[in-house]
């Protein structure tokens, strides 16, 4: 029989005699590969293409097509589309239907559609207005129940919670029957309204071709191809087809990249690192068990080699099946996850495996299970067979070179650190990190013998343990490092997020004052105003209001003016208000004299003092459909009303001199409207236009995913400790029994173990928060600046510092206190 052959037998009879520690090491193999294929798949199941979702966008038809605002210049090409406003302003007539039939050529029938919101009570949903009757529309969306929509009639989807038979009252509209519940192939969380004549709300603003506006389903003649694009754009159409989509040029491998590549490379030495970590105490657990078959073996012939190869079996065999079990659950997890986070939001397509990246991991993970088994096998094959066989512990020698490898391996990553932190990206800090982490699991033999010195000064049980975890430095440094590795992680990635959480804080800005409420409408009538302001009015009984206005061009076009600052190392557009002195109080929360004085000579009174130049603000006057102006008005820098707010605030009379005229449209007032008020509602029944924002100031909360990594770190922390303490128990049993026979009370005992996990969570914990708080520090500065000459911004999240560093190894230490180590006779050689 071949050696490897009977060495894998021989490891699966130990493994299944011993089911608890098997469980063990497979969970701590397989639980990174479940998580990452997991992962993978559950992108690429959420991930739908163009073929996958082509029925849910064209139904049946050859051609989408939607109309965009006149005067907007499109250009669609296989990798993507360009739009914007034209420089000469020229607007295009909106198309018709005979017109775009005329474009599509002979043979071609079109239906109407139009997509935007619908303005229900207090909120708004999404409203697709088209025939679902029409044979085009099949598999756009599917009946789930009822039957599809006719004439003042809706379908629903089923986030809404609504069934056939209910009323649904959109705003300032009469009810509207639902008689269907339709499903979208793809977004299970779509919150939509169907039917052939809906009382859609009108939208001011262009976003994005595709996005909110009126289109066409086509049945053509002739596919709608590349070729026929250019014509299409150039009337102002953007079109998606059945061609297009098919014969849509492959996207070009991508480029090799050094920072990606980097990336990728220390996500998996860390992986494998904390694996090997992790697994490696437990596969030592089982060398200890089988140190005197492994014996007798060698005795009746067995080489050394022999006894690597049977080691290094229970690797292959437990990490196989590990990797196989995780692989298969974690493609399933995917799936699943995906269609639950669907429902939350986001959209998912057929299951996708991405069998390339899941058959890495899963190699990896095969690769992980060896490795951890790779220096119990040394030293399995290392060990005295006479020592072992007379029942003595064998003797383990110190390599006093591996201090000096470690300390030279933390010094090559605080240099790389150093030069990481002020280049572009945080890959570089986390590759510099992998150096450090990897010196220090060198150096941790030395940190454990070094540690191990003060012990004569600690009381008995701690005393016991701490010697013994010296004695046993190999079985103690694995899990010492596995717990540094994992606070150092959790740590840099803590002070990371923080910091940038603190930095989006700090940089936040308004255009008004926490606690200011603004009311405005679009494009209305002066007398429809006229309703609005009085029925604002009475709502607000008490309330002072202070007017903005809005400016018009000759030809009655609305145009914003915009103006461009530097915020947080980013250039970025804000709008400037139109007002006069009661506007600018509420703006100041105060009278200042200086200000006051400014707007009223017609200069514009600014708060952001990266916007000046040499007394001049500089405007972009830009419409949906108009052509674009540029303007240089004199403006003077003053105080708001709050730390973080900036805006611009211009006189009525320089915005005139400009050209424009100006028309009352906005309402501002220093008013908190109750969690109850129906304000919106009320005036939706006036104008249907109208919009109300509050402003509450930076209402961000830290990220929750900090605390999801003190979970992670929690289930390493406590499982790996809990892990080296069991084999320390096992290494401990002659003591034990010695100072039970001797008269030691069990709480006693109870101590000696608990002293293992409290030396070994303590030790780690310290020097994970050292290695983590550099790479942390390191890591703000990326993480928290946007371009030259913003200041990196570095917060320390104290109470979860505190929780990984403090609380991890109190929570471990009590978890190995209340454990029951059971303690067996022990045979005495006399």
């Amino acid at each position: 029989m071949s050696a490897v052959v009977a060495a894998l037998r021989i490891a699966r009879r130990n493994a299944w005699r011993s089911r608890g520690r098997s469980a063990l090491i497979m969970v701590m193999i397989g639980l990174p590969v479940l998580v990452i294929t997991a992962m993978f798949t559950l992108i690429d199941t959420m991930n739908v293409t163009g073929q996958e979702g082509m029925v849910a966008e064209l139904g049946a038809a050859d051609a989408r097509l939607m109309q965009t605002p006149a005067g907007t210049v499109l250009r669609q090409e296989p990798n993507g589309a360009s739009w914007g406003p034209g420089g000469d302003g020229a607007a295009a007539p909106s198309l018709g239907t005979a017109e775009v039939m005329a474009l599509l050529g002979p043979g071609a029938r079109l239906i109407p559609f139009s997509t935007g919101v619908l303005r229900l009570g207090t909120e708004q949903v999404d409203a697709l207005e088209t025939d679902l009757r029409d044979p085009l529309t099949r598999g756009t969306l599917t009946l789930r129940e009822g039957r599809f929509p006719s004439a003042r009639e809706v379908a629903v989807t089923p986030a809404l919670g609504l069934r056939p038979g209910d009323l649904l009252q959109a705003s300032a509209a009469t009810p509207l029957t639902v008689v269907g519940v339709v499903e979208h192939p793809h977004r299970p969380s779509l919150r939509q309204v169907v039917g052939p004549d809906l009382p859609l709300a009108p939208f001011d603003q262009f976003s994005s071709p595709g996005e909110y506006g009126t289109g066409w389903l086509a049945d053509t003649a002739k596919p709608v191809s590349w070729t026929d694009v250019p014509t299409l754009n150039k009337a102002g159409l953007y079109v998606t087809s059945r061609a297009m989509i098919t014969n849509s040029p492959r996207t070009p491998a991508r480029a090799f990249d050094v920072q990606y590549m980097v990336g990728i490379g220390a996500m998996i030495v860390m992986v494998a690192l904390e694996t090997v970590l992790l697994a490696g105490p437990a596969f030592a657990v089982g060398l200890r068990r089988r140190r005197r078959e492994l014996a007798e073996i060698a005795a009746q012939g067995g080489s050394a080699g022999h006894l690597r190869t049977i080691v290094l079996a229970d690797g292959l065999v437990l990490g196989g099946a590990a990797t196989i079990v995780a692989t298969a659950l974690g493609i399933g997890i995917g799936v699943l996850g995906a269609h639950v986070v669907a429902h939350w939001g986001g959209q998912v397509g057929p299951p996708d495996v991405p069998w390339s990246q899941v058959l890495g991991v899963a190699a990896l993970g095969l690769v992980t299970g060896l490795v951890a088994a790779l220096v119990p096998a040394v030293q399995a094959a290392r060990q005295d067979t006479v020592t072992v066989l007379a029942g003595r512990a064998p003797a383990v020698a110190d390599r006093p070179g591996w201090p000096l490898v470690g300390a030279v391996l933390v010094l090559a990553g605080l240099g790389a650190t150093v030069v990481a932190r002020r280049q572009p990206g945080s890959v570089w800090v986390l590759a510099s990190a992998v150096l450090i982490l990897l010196g220090l699991v060198v150096a941790t033999p030395w940190l454990v013998g070094y540690t191990g010195r003060p012990a004569a000064r600690l009381r008995l049980p701690l005393r016991v343990s701490v010697r013994d975890a010296v004695r046993h430095r190999s079985r103690t440094a694995s899990a010492v490092a596995a717990v540094m590795a994992v606070t150092a992680t959790v740590v840099a990635m803590g002070i990371g997020t923080y910091s940038d959480y603190m930095d989006r804080r700090n940089a936040y800005t308004s255009a008004r004052p926490t606690g200011m409420l603004a009311i405005w409408a679009g494009n209305i009538g002066d007398a429809a105003w006229t309703r609005l302001r009085a029925e604002t009015a009475r709502r607000l009984p008490g309330v002072p209001l202070a007017a903005g206005y809005q400016a018009k061009d000759a030809q009655g076009r609305r145009y914003a003016l915009r103006y461009t600052m530097r915020w947080n190392g980013t250039r970025t557009r804000r709008t400037a208000a139109i007002g006069d002195q009661a506007l600018l109080r509420l703006l100041q929360g105060r009278h200042d004299p200086q200000a006051a004085a400014a707007l009223a000579s017609g200069k514009a009174v600014v708060f952001d003092a990266a916007a000046l130049r040499d007394g001049k603000l500089a405007l972009r006057a830009g419409s949906t459909s108009g052509p674009p102006r540029k303007l240089e008005v004199p403006a003077v820098l003053a105080t708001p009303a709050d730390k973080h707010q900036g805006g611009a605030l211009l006189p009525r009379a320089l915005v005139e001199q400009a050209g424009f005229s100006t028309a009352e449209r906005q309402l501002y007032a220093m008013h908190r409207l109750p969690a109850d008020s129906t304000l919106w509602r009320d005036l939706a029944k006036v104008n249907s236009r109208v919009t109300i924002a509050a402003e509450e100031g930076y209402r961000n909360v830290p990220d929750a995913g900090l605390w999801g990594w003190l979970v992670g770190a929690l289930v390493l922390v406590v499982g790996g400790t809990l892990a080296a303490t069991r084999l320390a128990a096992a290494d401990m049993r002659s003591d034990r029994a010695t100072m039970a026979a001797i008269g030691a009370p069990p709480g006693t005992l109870r101590m000696v173990v608990a002293g293992q996990a409290l030396y070994i969570s303590v030790l780690g914990a310290l020097v994970g928060l050292v290695a983590g708080t550099v790479t942390g520090v390191a890591l703000s500065r990326p993480m928290t600046t946007h371009g030259t000459g913003d200041p990196a911004t570095i917060a320390i999240p104290w109470p979860f510092v505190i929780a990984v560093v403090v609380g991890l190894p109190i929570l471990a230490t009590v978890a190995a206190l209340v454990t029951r180590s059971r303690l067996p006779l022990a045979r005495r050689l006399l």
